[in-house]
């Protein structure tokens, strides 16, 4: 067998999850060769491994980089070996699906490899005793799970600025708003790579009635090599609006600086000189630039002119460019914790006896922050604080539920003062570490799934043990699917792939249940092995700022994991229990790894997460207050209800009576005017019933005792 890099780490969890350790290589008739350098190999190397072998196995991703140049330097050798890579039956593009071993693209995982070392064995000796195992590679139920794809963090300034006019599209680039093509595939579309944004319409326009595209760009693109792409487009005189994306950071890979001076002035001046004669700097600040003394071709807007600005844009003949000028909301939230930028003292509130759940807010603003609220009186909006970055994009929505709340804070909890006493918990049995233990963690980005790791890590270091973390994140800064893969041993040499492969999990800390109950996270799970919490809260989806009428079947997220769990697996909602407890629901991850741990599924000790707590130094009584809340829970859920305050334990809507209903919105109506709106409401909700029951049923009036008490009570509002 030869792999290189990680495939070989790879290859050593799959020869370990076979029981093949490095003292049996020899016995079993297996041979490995781990590549350092992997082009160009050294032919001599390849001739002494290959001496005597009946096939070599080439373990690699991608590309088969290792396999041909081995095939190249065996061909025509006496007795050479048989190569296997990428396929079975020597590279051919007419193979059936049998006939492939390791796939030209994706990922190659250790349960792959063990697939394909086992039919490998059988084909070179039938009798080897080895079989051939069977690992699903999705769960097995018939409906497949949601995803939670990638979006902008809530605020974000690419939530506005990829926005679209009607009739027209926009050129995708490289950066966070390229997220721009998942929101609307038919606004935005065709990605290039760095420096080529906008060179695809070069060669299309004169072939094409389009009169005009977008393009976007990051600055951090512009002063890489985004500017030889604007340059190109002078040259070539085409119709194109180039949208400059201005937020101060390349936020896509972590908030870094940008490299080198980059001011509104310099690109200004930069454009002008390429020859671009049509320039708009729309900003949420644009009075910051009153005394600028830019060159006349600049016009200056308030962002509420957005679409105003690109209809004028999409006229001028030649090359214009967008400048939108706002800070990373979430670099710019960073700041404000740190006390580094100024902090409004105001924030946004949804009345939910106003809101109609129309969805426009969301529209607007395409913000994250801004949730379903469901209620007797249907489905309403509400911001969630604890992820609002103050953008206020939401107030230019045509909505009067609104609310501006100024010179007034949110409740905290100071260090720990005020909160409830716990008990003493009983202190739970710990895992004892074989070989690795293997704690997957997975969440939504942005929340704390990645410190969750850390904080694993750091602990076990302060056991004494050794840990691997591999964090997976994708495109996702906020709100798309993360995981944490978290491995602890004893012994370093036991950490060989740090990627938990299928049926590798011990503990799944499920921050997120849509995430939670995805097919890549459910693949690692064992029934009546791994044992598990998950949040139940229902964070929506990117889909919600689209679709006002977004659902989700929890409860069959719910039975998914129990299925793959066997029903080890605790539910609660730590999103609200955390707010409200601890006064913000940032807590929630620290409080399910407490779940965890007092369910025996976290194998470092209490002082050493305490330890690793103190060290990340970020609200340490807090966070360790949640931990010992997390516990608390675990080892009493029958008591959550205790900690949560009482809240209006009517009835859902599907749940009531007729009469109830009447009942209920006439009392409402009263209070909110006067007997007389009332009676009216009853008087007409009565003809309409009387009609139903003429021909049975009572679907009728229940839409009409909705559609009619929003008509007097909200939509008078």
């Amino acid at each position: 067998i030869v792999a290189a890099g990680k495939a070989y780490q790879d290859l050593s969890q799959a020869l370990r999850a076979m029981g093949v350790g490095d003292d049996q290589l020899g016995n079993l008739g297996l041979r490995v060769l781990k590549v350092g350098m992997v082009w160009p190999l050294d032919d001599e190397v390849i001739r002494d491994f290959a001496q005597g072998l009946d096939t070599i196995l080439v373990v690699e991703e991608k590309r088969p980089l290792l396999e041909d140049q081995i095939k190249s330097i065996l061909y025509a050798e006496a007795n050479a070996p048989e190569v296997i890579g990428k396929f079975f039956q020597g590279q051919t593009y007419a193979f059936s699906e049998a006939d492939q071993a390791f796939p030209n693209s994706g990922e190659i995982d250790p349960a792959m490899i063990v697939q394909v070392l086992s039919k490998t064995a059988l084909r070179v000796d039938p009798n080897c005793g080895v079989s051939q195992p069977n690992f699903p590679d999705k769960p097995a139920q018939a409906s497949p799970a949601p995803v939670r794809a990638p979006s902008f963090c809530a605020g974000c300034p690419h939530g506005r600025s990829t926005q679209v006019i009607e009739g027209s599209r926009a050129l995708a680039g490289i950066g966070c708003h390229g997220m721009a093509m998942m929101l609307d595939p038919t606004k935005t579309n065709t990605i290039s790579h760095m420096g080529g944004e906008g060179a695809m319409w070069l060669g299309q326009q004169p072939f094409t009635d389009e009169q005009h595209v977008f393009a976007n760009m990051g600055d951090g693109t512009f002063y890489h090599s985004g500017f030889m792409a604007i340059r190109a487009a002078v040259a070539a005189d085409v119709p194109i609006t180039y949208k400059l994306l201005v937020n101060g950071f390349v936020s896509m890979t972590g908030g870094q600086p940008i490299e080198g001076e980059l001011s509104i002035d310099q690109i200004v001046s930069e454009l002008a000189a390429e020859g671009v004669k049509k320039i708009s700097l729309v900003s949420d600040e644009p009075e910051q630039y009153a005394d600028a003394s830019f060159p006349a071709a600049v016009s200056i807007h308030p962002r509420t002119e957005l679409e105003a600005v690109q209809k004028d844009l999409r006229e001028h003949a030649g090359v214009s460019v967008l400048i939108y000028q706002q800070p990373c909301a979430t670099e710019r939230r960073r700041l404000r914790k740190r006390g580094k930028w100024d902090d409004p003292d105001r924030r946004v509130f949804i009345h939910p006896t106003v809101c109609e759940g129309c969805g426009d807010c969301g529209v607007v603003s395409n913000c994250m922050a801004i949730e379903p609220l469901e209620t007797e009186f249907g489905r309403k909006r509400q911001i969630n604080q604890s992820s609002c970055n103050k953008d206020f994009s939401c107030l230019e929505g045509f909505c009067p539920s609104l609310v501006t709340v100024h010179g007034a804070t949110l409740k905290q909890r100071d260090q720990g003062h005020g909160l409830p006493d716990l008990p003493e918990i009983p202190q739970p049995t710990l895992p004892q570490v074989d070989g690795s233990y293997a704690v997957l963690v997975a969440g939504i980005g942005g929340t704390g799934v990645v410190t969750i790791g850390q904080t694993l890590a750091v602990a076990a270091h302060a056991d004494g043990l050794f840990s691997s973390n591999l964090d997976v994140t994708g495109l996702a800064q906020k709100y798309g699917a993360v995981h944490s893969h978290v491995k602890v041993a004893a012994d370093a040499k036991a950490l060989n792939s740090t990627r938990i492969s299928s049926g590798e999990a011990d503990t799944l800390i499920g921050a997120d249940v849509i995430v939670s109950a995805g097919d890549d996270v459910l693949a690692t799970l064992v029934p009546g092995k791994s044992v598990g919490v998950v949040s139940t809260h229902m964070t929506p989806t990117a889909e919600f700022s689209r679709n006002p009428d977004w659902n989700i079947d929890e409860s069959l997220l719910i039975q998914r994991l129990d299925d793959a769990t066997e029903g080890m697996l605790l539910k609660i909602d730590a999103i609200d229990l955390s707010a409200h407890v601890l006064g913000d629901a940032v807590y929630a991850n620290t409080l399910l790894l407490g779940v965890a741990w007092q369910q025996g599924g976290v194998p470092v000790s209490r002082e050493a997460i305490y330890r690793a707590l103190e060290l990340n130094d970020v609200k340490v009584e807090l966070n360790k207050y949640a931990f010992e809340l997390g516990r608390y829970v675990a080892a009493y859920p029958d008591r959550q209800s205790e900690l949560l305050d009482t809240v209006d334990e009517s009835d859902p809507q599907d749940e009531q009576t007729v009469d109830q209903l009447i009942e209920r919105r006439a009392a409402f109506l009263t209070d909110y005017q006067d007997a007389a709106l009332a009676q009216r409401f009853t008087a007409t909700i009565d003809k309409v019933r009387s009609a139903e029951q003429s021909i049975g049923g009572e679907a009728l009036t229940r839409a009409s005792i909705a559609a009619y008490f929003k008509v007097l009570a909200h939509k008078d509002e």
